[in-house]
């Protein structure tokens, strides 16, 4: 009976098993058997009358007499080696077996030496996702945050003006020649567009069912800081989608509010390299070609530049910093990004 106490070894696993001397039982019983045969075929022409002299011997009843012969004698002989085989397959499942377990034993007693202080590679692996997964959460807690606070900046006042209105030029007059009394110009009629509808439109509709999105787009057109940047967005996205780059495909790094003000300030050069946080090549790749050989696109492109350049100026100043957030997520501030990484805006 064999010891359960006993620890697996690798070395009894590979080590072939004692082989046996002589014939084994099998052999015996196929070698019995084949006597048995070889007696009763015997006794059989024995007792079988003897042909008849003018008969001669006839080719088909001598194949027929060794086929019945030898016949029974292979069949026993190959039901032998059958179950020789299947007696050898068993002795190398039990070998493989014994390997298995020595390597698990193997394992389970080099886990304690990891765990004392030298690191699994699977668990050094494991340790690097769960970090990298504790990264991705505290970013998405972040976003998470900047637009709750975007929106509930918005909900305490959404009906503040997002561009402040430009200064009315004084004109000298003439005392001969009096002002005109032509009434109120309809530009002061129309109430300056919140900062809640300005970013909405900026991010244009998601689709056709976006009523919101549509009215912002309306509102901001009619708007007229607002409505040159609107329209020269567009054109630009439109252009943009021409090659297959679609702002909602690009994943930007995110800058500082503090870098949009400085920006809104008048900063450029590399100080606010930040906001060029477009990192696909293949649109960067797409977009400069565009600019090189396209006169019409380059035109449209500084000219989108410039209207964003003077509204955002605008804008930034009395913004906070969830409605700058805010604004920087948008598709417009992506094709901003996009743009002037190409044109050189933040170099």
């Amino acid at each position: 009976m064999s010891n359960p106490s006993r620890k697996p070894n690798i070395g009894d696993a590979t080590r072939p098993p004692p082989e046996k001397g002589g014939l084994q039982a099998a052999d015996w019983i196929a070698l019995i058997l084949s006597m048995v045969w070889f007696a009763g075929v015997a006794v059989f022409f024995l007792v079988l009358p003897e042909p008849q002299a003018d008969g001669g011997l006839d080719p088909a009843r001598l194949v027929m007499t060794i086929l019945a012969i030898v016949m029974p004698v292979a069949l026993i002989w190959v039901g032998a080696m059958a179950v020789r085989s299947a007696r050898l397959m068993r002795q190398e499942s039990n070998r493989l077996q014994a390997a298995i377990d020595a390597m698990r034993h193997a394992y389970v007693s080099q886990a304690p030496q990891g765990a004392s202080g030298v690191r699994l590679p699977l668990e050094q692996k494991l340790d690097e996702i769960a970090r990298a997964q504790k990264k991705t959460e505290a970013a998405l807690a972040h976003l998470t945050s900047v637009n709750t606070r975007a929106a509930a900046a918005m909900a305490k006042d959404p009906e503040r003006a997002a561009l402040t209105a430009p200064k009315k030029t004084e004109t000298a007059q003439d005392s001969a020649q009096p002002a005109l009394a032509l009434g109120t110009p309809v530009e002061a009629l129309v109430e300056p567009i919140s900062s809640e509808d300005f970013i909405r439109a900026l991010n244009f509709p998601d689709d056709e069912r976006d009523k919101e999105g549509f009215r912002a787009l309306r509102l901001a057109l009619k708007d007229r800081s607002s409505s040159a940047l609107i329209r020269s967005a567009q054109d630009i996205l439109t252009l943009l989608a021409e090659d297959g780059i679609y702002m909602d495909d690009l994943t930007p790094d995110r800058a500082r509010p503090e870098i949009w003000r400085r920006f809104a300030e008048g900063e450029r050069g590399r100080t606010i390299a930040s906001l060029g946080g477009i990192r696909d090549r293949s649109s960067l790749a797409l977009t400069a070609g565009r600019m090189r050989q396209d006169p019409v696109f380059r035109d449209c492109a500084h000219h989108f530049l410039r209207k964003f350049d003077t509204t955002f100026s605008s804008f930034g100043k009395d913004a906070s910093d969830a409605e700058i957030a805010a604004f920087a997520d948008t598709r417009s501030a992506r094709a901003f990004m996009l743009i002037g990484r190409v044109s050189g805006t933040f170099d």
